[in-house]
């Protein structure tokens, strides 16, 4: 199911998307993402339907914490001729960057390079620590889309992420939470302006899903609503200002954003 948030008359609420309206459900979108696979649970909560047309999307998780993993495509790290790590790099961005689909980014004054970097991103479903690898898929709701904007040039200037990473709007999700998904095999694309600057699949990430929910928590625990985001493919690169990026995950669909 693709589960989301939204504005309707000035009030937010919960749904999902039947690929042709927005459906209305009387429920938090933590406990959807925990009871998405019994459709008599969900079929209880429906109230009434939209158009996309009278919506207006809201990032469709507000979490506690986003965990982004660096280097995590084989193509990528051959486009940058690294070696593949030994394990995931690991590096956060606050929850006040994130906005939703069709919302702008907006340009920092400190900033003369910002650059777009496509992610799927896993959405935590419960509380965990110390998850091990065969239980992982029992704490993963579902997947979105991310957008890990970073001001490239102060990345580089600082020697650490943090600032980079971290202005207000640096961090585009959704439009949806999909619940049914092969997370190892998604063709992921980015346009900018229409055109194609990054394309690949899921299949080439060095570290699954499981693996990074393994990882993480045992370092820090997992709550739920938390968002992991699992790496960029190659072909990475700048967005100026009025540019119209545009992120395409197969089962999914497209998070849009313009930068301003």
């Amino acid at each position: 199911m693709k589960f989301l948030r939204f504005l309707e008359n000035n009030k937010i609420k919960i749904g999902y998307f039947d690929g042709k309206k927005v459906v209305e459900l009387s429920d938090s979108i933590e406990s959807l993402l925990i009871n998405c696979h019994n459709w008599k649970y969900v079929a209880k909560k429906v109230q009434m339907s939209y158009s996309l047309d009278d919506i207006q999307f809201l990032p469709p998780i507000v979490p506690s914490k986003i965990i982004c993993i660096g280097l995590n495509y084989k193509d990528h790290a051959k486009e940058l001729n690294m070696e593949i790590p030994q394990e995931p790099r690991i590096f956060l961005k606050p929850p006040s960057a994130i906005i939703a689909h069709n919302d702008s980014i907006k340009y920092p004054e400190m900033s003369d390079e910002v650059d777009y970097e496509a992610e799927l991103a896993i959405v935590v479903s419960k509380d965990g620590k110390n998850i091990g690898i065969e239980e992982a898929h029992e704490y993963i709701g579902g997947y979105t889309i991310l957008n890990d904007v970073t001001a490239r040039d102060i990345q580089r200037k600082d020697e650490q992420w943090t600032r980079a990473k971290s202005f207000d709007t640096f961090c585009p999700i959704g439009p949806v939470i999909e619940t049914e998904m092969d997370s190892k095999n998604q063709n992921i694309s980015l346009t900018l302006n229409g055109e194609t600057k990054q394309n690949s699949n899921t299949k080439n990430m060095i570290f699954s899903s499981a693996e990074l929910i393994e990882f993480i928590s045992n370092i820090m625990t997992l709550n739920s609503g938390d968002i992991i985001s699992t790496g960029t493919p190659p072909g990475v690169g700048q967005m100026k200002r009025g540019d119209i990026v545009k992120i395409n995950i197969e089962d999914i669909g497209t998070l849009s954003n313009q930068l301003i």
